[in-house]
């Protein structure tokens, strides 16, 4: 019986407190500004009006302010000191909820919610009003941030293998929506860690952008790279072999066997697929190749077959790169698959986004989960034991040396 009244009883005073917002509030307020007063009377050594021989300053009248809380804005009155040193503690601590609740905010953006949606939910959460247009300007200040991200200097003493992946989004340029490229580049370091060194969003997927990017890489300290892996794209090719001369270039194996399988009628795709499967498997490069001219001449001798056998025979060679490499790395670098969870993370959220409503939101969204994305790998498990790659590359010496005596 007594446990039922003290429930009783506490459930009438929540909701006296909840259904009287306005009391609530004014307690808080009224709390509030005791505190401030009180911090004021330690400060100068002496309450108002208070003669003291140990008085360290004085009273110098009130600073309004305004603080923003789960019961509505209160309005409070700091004093101030003549000497100017007064600092409440009180701000320091609501100033962690101030910036939680800009966090928040911002999160909500991250996560593709619509700039509208976020303001009735901080009008609920809050007890006050946040214009659209505060909340964009909340979301906007991660921007130096993710600028300071992306402009960092690359600190690993090599970044053998590169991955260059471009996605399109749709972003609203004045009174259009355009397609907007969005440029991702991952690596492995040489301590076999992942880390997304660059992101960029720029009208197209051209040479001169690659250019621009590759450089803007090097100035920050990209180097000793090895393997780039990438579709096929012309523009990003001529850009590799000028940027990082000495380096190979890997057509994802996944790219080419879709554009491949393209080409053939449903019914001949599976073994298309097959054959395609037994070239990517073979241990070395020339191997690959005989196997390559094999399977081509058993298409070219297939009716309507023979732009397959051409482009086998002529293209296959690019997808082969990745058998310079360690046979322990082979499956992690012959493809773009290896960013493939950030991409997802993209595709998911640029969904409900839809059309960005300016470049700067789409860089913002992608650089965030960019940086997510980066962090995890860093500190997560090694993606590579580049101690293989290395051997390999002293085994390569070593034959080289005694092929030359």
């Amino acid at each position: 019986m007594a446990e039922d009244h003290r429930r009783l009883v506490k459930e009438m005073a929540q909701g006296t407190l909840l259904d009287d917002s306005g009391f609530l509030k004014e307690i808080v307020e009224r709390v509030l500004q005791e505190i401030l007063e009180a911090e004021m009377t330690e400060h100068v050594g002496a309450a108002p009006y208070e003669r003291s021989e140990g008085r360290k300053g004085h009273r110098n009248g009130h600073k309004p302010r305004t603080l923003r809380t789960r019961v509505g804005t209160l309005n409070l009155l700091v004093p101030q000191d003549r000497e100017g040193t007064f600092s409440t503690r009180l701000f320091a601590r609501y100033q962690r909820n101030e910036k939680a609740l800009v966090l928040a905010l911002m999160e909500m953006y991250i996560e593709g919610v619509s700039t509208r949606k976020v303001k009735e939910i901080t009008e609920e959460l809050c007890g006050t009003s946040f214009s659209k247009s505060l909340v964009s300007s909340l979301a906007g200040r991660l921007d130096a941030e993710l600028e300071a991200w992306r402009n960092r200097r690359l600190e690993a003493g090599a970044y053998p293998y590169l991955f260059v992946d471009a996605r399109y989004e749709k972003v609203r340029v004045g009174p259009r929506v355009v397609s907007q490229g969005v440029l991702v580049v991952s690596a492995v370091r040489d301590d076999g860690l992942r880390e997304i060194v660059a992101v960029e969003v720029d009208d197209t997927e051209s040479e001169a952008t690659y250019q621009e990017l590759f450089r803007s890489l090097k100035r920050r300290g990209l180097r000793g790279v090895e393997l780039v892996v990438s579709d096929d794209h012309e523009g990003l090719k001529a850009a590799i072999a000028r940027h990082f001369q000495g380096a190979s270039h890997q057509r994802c194996q996944v790219h080419y066997a879709r554009n491949l399988l393209g080409m053939v009628g449903a019914a001949k795709r599976k073994e298309l697929a097959a054959d395609l499967r037994s070239n990517f498997a073979a241990p070395a490069r020339e191997q690959a190749l005989g196997i390559a001219s094999t399977v081509a001449e058993k298409w070219r001798s297939k009716k309507g077959n023979a732009k397959v056998a051409d482009h086998l025979e002529e293209r296959i060679e690019e997808c082969l790169a990745c058998l310079s490499f360690p046979e322990s790395h082979r499956r992690r670098i012959r493809t773009t698959n290896g960013p493939e969870r950030l991409n997802q993370e993209i595709k998911r959220r640029t969904r409900v986004v839809r059309i960005f409503p300016n470049r700067q939101a789409c860089l913002r969204l992608i650089t965030a989960l960019a940086v997510e994305q980066s962090e995890e790998w860093v500190t997560g498990r090694r993606y590579l034991d580049m101690e293989e790659l290395r051997g390999h590359r002293r085994k390569e010496r070593e034959e080289t040396e005694l092929m030359e005596l």
